[in-house]
């Protein structure tokens, strides 16, 4: 089954910078032949999901190698079944649908002054401790 992941790994007790294990990371994302795209706070990845998860655990392993005594990992994935998507799919997908927006005479809303997105705290969320919910909300 393939997957896309969204991964965040950070070891704790290593000091404020944490890039050096972020580049040993990487190496082993690629040397798992993964599709990787790097941003400020994690990486994308794609691939099968087993190969995907065993290049994580590599990472954890690697990373307690180098001396980190704790890691805090956050991973954000999705699999479908009903046809296949790449990263770039989902990307592209994206792309042309603020394309079609600007050709209509509309802005995205990163171009509409005073609509933003925020998180936004919901009464059931604060209730049962789960994350906050995104949402649009009009500063007018």
């Amino acid at each position: 089954m393939n997957v896309i992941m969204d991964l965040c790994i950070v070891p704790i007790g290593v000091g404020v910078s944490v890039s050096k294990y972020v580049a040993v990371c990487h190496e082993i994302l690629t040397q798992a032949e993964l599709k990787t795209e790097l941003h400020a706070y994690g990486t994308n990845i794609e691939g099968e999901w087993d190969t995907v998860m065993a290049a994580v655990k590599k990472c954890h392993e690697t990373i307690h190698s180098m001396g980190a005594p704790r890691i805090t990992t956050t991973i954000k994935l999705g699999t479908r079944t009903d046809r296949a998507q790449t990263m770039a799919d989902k990307i592209e997908s994206v792309k042309e649908k603020l394309e079609c927006n600007c050709s209509q005479g509309t802005r995205s809303s990163r171009d509409q002054p005073g609509l933003r997105m925020t998180n936004t705290l919901h009464q059931s969320d604060h209730e049962n401790l789960r994350h906050p919910a995104s949402s649009y909300k009009y500063w007018g």
